[in-house]
């Protein structure tokens, strides 16, 4: 009998059901691409591909119910000595070894410190919020170098190495699982300043003013940033702030009984509490910009407001916007943070009868010129998560969430970190076989599973002694006791674990074309893969019960990290990897000049799907003297997206005076006017992924850099310019 009749006679569904254990005893299914894989790998010659398939699936198949990773290895290397193919027996025996050798030099923290320190890992680019310079992140970058090498052994090793092959990114692996960190929070602001809290050998009571209030804020975010890994965020921050700046006024008024003429005193509070909310904001921008965490970085801090109605809340909402607007320092640069998330909601500010609708102009105002605040929209926040909430960090939802007291709950809760499934590289590997696609997804995302599950697990591992501000200090909601265990925060749906995802528009384009987002049928292949995601983590939540998330994954220095790897794997593929980045998680592609609407009609389907972490950008010129144009798109967005944030040309040379888009270069970012690059004489100000950040002070990864210059302004649609719809 030949091989062809012998791999006709192959009961593939059967190939299904075999268990391959790998060489760390860990057992998976038999996925049959992964042999096609590795003949690809060994050979072009399409005789000889087929020849080799045929005898490894027929063994195979002959094999019984399960079979070793070993016992495979063997069929490869037996099959082609007995074809006659010695040369590429060793060359399959020489990538086994190479293989193995990488694996040790990576889990050897001496070899990982000498690439740190003669300058060849990227690491120091990998988060444009780190100066690579400064001791403090020296010092971390080194720790972190060690974390990486020891962290990969405390995880599946099947894990591990796909991480190191990139088909899989196991997110902050600095961190965790060597230590049992946590990723990014809502902080519990609300309950730490009315009831206290302690931080080192000080007892902090609660704030008696506004100032007093800003200033423990930013001690509290000090430290959450020392405790965790992630961002931290302050939700509905002019409502939290509001009683203390009331405390202000009546101090205020008390005073203007003694020494104001009774028709003045109402008035003289009033604007005496508005100076001290101004000032306490502005201390507050301040303090957050100057502030460094023990990882040597600026905390990643997000404020969310705009849902106050009172004349405080509403002065609250003015000051956060006005000091933004002023920027910092003698040349009024524009802060990096704390990020602003201003709420749209109709009946409070949307429209022009609106009550709020003067903040919401500001906020448009500022937009143009700052960049923040980005926007929620208030009604579709809820459909698509469940509740209402700014997001911890950049991005990242926490779905509605009730407690044992039906209470709805949702500042003091966390997210318990992010793995990252390399999807261009599946659509390569599949080529253009959706069966194939499939298949393959469904390993990957079991392997992401894995890593989720191991993730979670070292979580628990922590004591409330190791983060008492988190644990015992009110961050994360609760104040346990030294021996509580931390999963009372975490089980029961509380904490969120994200299942992340890049790259979208690569794989519509590696099925059709690079010209897809007019395509129905490739949009909703698309939609189908986040959903596919999706209803994998529903699963598991029901499994486990804890809340897996999906996650359209920032991606700041990943999309340089996945599209090298697949760059080096692959070759340069036009529209894929020739670009030299990959796209983040669902975006339109940003070499394209869709109007804004057009944009967001085509993105907005995902959101659904990917609750657990998402946001829409648009890419404006300058629109300082068209803040119109802004809100006519903020307008028409409010009924179709969540969350949306303002890529504006917002450079500015302090030699020249040139405010617009600086040029960039293969040297970075110069003055188009007069050609200035000098960082201190310079603002330039981008978006490199959920956060802003300067490239000229701190700059990024090849492949962020790439898709930031790529980018293309979203303002094409007939009357925009001068603010219609």
């Amino acid at each position: 009998m030949d091989y062809v009749e012998t791999v006709q006679k192959i009961d593939w569904r059967l190939l299904k059901q075999i268990t391959v254990e790998k060489s760390d005893g860990e057992k998976t299914p038999f996925y049959a691409y992964k042999i096609n894989l590795v003949i690809d790998a060994l050979t072009d010659n399409d005789e000889l591909k087929d020849e080799l398939r045929q005898r490894i699936f027929s063994q195979v198949s002959e094999s019984g119910d399960e079979l070793s990773s070993t016992t495979i290895r063997d069929m490869f290397i037996s099959a082609l000595i007995s074809m006659g193919e010695v040369a590429l027996a060793d060359k399959y025996v020489d990538y086994r070894t190479h293989d193995i050798e990488k694996w040790q030099s990576v889990i050897d923290p001496g070899h990982k410190l000498n690439q740190l320190f003669n300058g060849q890992d990227t690491v120091v680019h990998e988060n444009a919020n780190k100066d690579s310079n400064i001791f403090s992140t020296r010092r971390d970058l080194t720790a972190g170098m060690v974390g990486k090498s020891l962290g990969l052994t405390l995880m599946p090793q099947t894990v591990a190495k796909a991480h190191l092959r990139g088909d899989i990114h196991y997110h902050d692996l600095d961190y965790s699982p060597l230590t049992s960190m946590t990723n990014c929070c809502l902080i519990d602001f609300k309950d730490m300043l009315a009831n206290g809290f302690k931080i080192g050998n000080a007892n902090v009571e609660p704030p008696k003013s506004i100032q007093t209030a800003t200033a423990q804020m930013s001690q509290i975010i000090a430290n959450v940033a020392s405790s965790q890994y992630g961002g931290c965020s302050s939700d509905r921050t002019d409502e939290v702030l509001a009683p203390y700046a009331e405390l202000n006024y009546k101090k205020h008024l008390a005073e203007a009984e003694q020494w104001v003429l009774p028709e003045k005193r109402e008035s003289f509070a009033r604007d005496k509490t508005k100076k001290d909310i101004y000032d306490a904001m502005q201390a507050l921008e301040y303090e957050v910009n100057t502030l460094f965490s023990s990882n040597g970085q600026t905390p990643f801090t997000t404020v969310g407001f705009g849902l106050g109605t009172s004349w405080i809340e509403r002065e609250i909402q003015k000051a956060i916007l006005q000091v933004r607007i002023n920027g910092l320092g003698k040349q009024h640069q524009t802060a990096i943070f704390p990020k602003l998330i201003f709420t749209v909601k109709r009946g409070l500010n949307l429209d022009k009868a609106d009550p709020n609708y003067d903040v919401k102009q500001l906020a448009v105002e500022c937009a143009t010129k700052r960049m923040y605040p980005d926007i929620l929209m208030y009604d579709k926040i809820i459909e698509l998560t469940g509740s209402f909430k700014c997001p911890m960090g950049c991005r990242s939802f926490l779905q509605g969430w009730q407690d044992e007291n039906g209470q709805e709950v949702n500042s003091g809760r966390m997210n318990l970190g992010v793995v990252t499934i390399n999807l261009p590289r599946i659509a390569i590997e599949a080529k253009g076989d959706k069966d194939v696609f499939w298949e393959i997804m469904d390993d990957r995302v079991h392997l992401a599973k894995k890593a989720l599950l191991n993730r979670l697990s070292r979580c628990k591992e922590a004591k409330p002694e190791n983060a008492p501000i988190l644990y015992e200090n009110g961050a994360f909601g609760k104040r346990l006791q030294p021996t509580d265990s931390v999963d009372e925060l975490f089980k029961n749906s509380r904490a969120t674990i994200s299942l992340g995802y890049i790259g979208l528009y690569e794989v519509g384009t590696a099925f059709y074309g690079s010209e897809w987002e007019d395509n129905q049928e490739a949009h909703d292949f698309t939609v189908a893969i986040v959903k596919y995601l999706h209803d994998y983590c529903l699963k598991w939540e029901n499994q486990y019960g804890y809340h897996f998330s999906v996650y359209s994954t920032p991606a700041e220095s990943l999309t340089d990290t996945f599209c090298e790897d697949d760059i080096a794997r692959f070759g340069m593929i036009p529209d894929i990897t020739a670009k030299e980045y990959y796209t983040n998680s669902f975006h339109y592609d940003v070499r394209k000049n869709p109007t804004p609407f057009e944009k967001l009609a085509f993105e907005q389907d995902y959101p659904k799907y990917a609750a657990g972490g998402f946001i829409h950008y648009c890419e404006y010129p300058n629109l300082k003297q068209n803040p119109a144009a802004l809100e006519a798109v903020w307008d028409w967005a409010y009924d179709r997206v969540g969350y949306l944030g303002t890529n504006a040309s917002i450079d500015h040379c302090f030699e020249c005076g040139f405010d617009g888009e600086f040029k960039p270069t293969a040297r970075g970012f110069e003055c188009p006017q007069c050609g200035n690059r000098d960082p201190k004489t310079c603002d330039v100000v981008k978006r490199t992924c959920g956060y802003l950040g300067n490239p000229m002070i701190r700059p990024m990864v090849h492949g962020r850099h790439k898709e930031i210059v790529s980018r293309v302004k979203h303002m094409q649609l007939g009357g925009l310019e001068d603010g219609e719809i």
